[in-house]
């Protein structure tokens, strides 16, 4: 699932490619593409023409269109979903869900999603600024690249936590938009084993976990994001080549790079975390 540097990167093509542009119409294509929008697919079409987009903001990883008519533009990539930005007369795609043509006659915004788990909806109601948050996304926690991000509740909300580290960094409600690829990532360069409680986690050692989730967030928006497969691309349709740069995610029984250790996967969440057993050794009940 794109994280916050894959949906970062969707939403700077979206600031360059649709802000300040007339949507003209709206077709929907798949009704499941907007079926958060309880409305439904009409009214979905109806509301937005003749609308023009503000501005393009995100929190974690959702994103969001401030519209002219004080209402909201929201999508959430989910597994495979595409917000590409390309000229009208490119052949669809196969998966292609939603159209939005602009009344410059220019560039078409697109909305692919393969496994349709993603969607869009408009949220009603007067936003006071560009920066104001849709009522449906208000509970997800500031990231850490965000100016506002509060690094002393964070450090205190891990402790107060009373569960293992990793949990706390995909809570949404205590800091959003990390995921479980750079999570991964950052616990190794701090040296921090996923299961570590964090009670048992000094202020110290959280500014330093910090300080490197910020490292490998930044790192991985300069390479345009992480691309596994095909279906996380920019608007422009362009993968991400932070791949090249991960040093344990999807790296099981490969050496470590920092010691030479096998990596090891370990089940997690219904997911796979991924660690070097000497560098960041397991603790016993969560402590070391």
């Amino acid at each position: 699932m794109p994280e916050l540097p894959e949906v970062e990167v969707v939403r700077a093509g979206l600031e360059r490619g649709v802000v300040g542009r007339t949507i003209d119409r709206v077709s929907v294509d798949h009704p499941r593409a907007v079926r958060r929008h309880l409305a439904g697919a009409r009214d979905f079409e109806d509301v937005l023409a003749g609308r023009t987009p503000t501005a393009a903001q995100r929190r974690g990883k959702y994103l969001w269109l401030p519209l002219d008519s004080g209402d909201a533009l929201t999508g959430h990539l989910g597994m495979s979903g595409q917000l590409l930005v390309v000229p009208p007369d490119k052949p669809d795609e196969t998966h292609l869900r939603v159209r939005f043509t602009f009344t410059d006659g220019g560039r078409e915004l697109r909305f692919v999603d393969q496994r349709t788990f993603g969607g869009l909806l408009v949220v009603a109601g007067s936003l006071s600024g560009a920066a104001a948050v849709p009522s449906t996304i208000a509970h997800i926690a500031r990231d850490p690249v965000d100016p506002e991000f509060d690094d002393d509740a964070f450090m205190t909300g891990v402790r107060r936590r009373k569960t293992g580290i990793k949990r706390a960094l995909l809570d949404q409600t205590l800091v959003s938009g990390i995921g479980n690829i750079y999570a991964d990532e950052a616990l190794w360069r701090a040296k921090l084993h996923y299961a570590r409680a964090t009670e048992t986690l000094t202020r110290p050692v959280l500014a330093e976990l910090l300080a490197q989730v910020r490292a490998v967030l930044h790192e991985s928006l300069a390479a345009g994001g992480t691309s596994f497969d095909a279906l996380y691309v920019s608007t422009e349709g362009v993968s991400g080549l932070f791949e090249r740069e991960l040093h344990v995610y999807g790296r099981e029984g490969e050496p470590c790079d920092r010691c030479g250790a096998p990596i090891r996967r370990d089940a997690f969440m219904n997911r796979s975390s991924f660690t070097c057993p000497r560098c960041q050794p397991r603790p016993r009940n969560g402590r070391w």
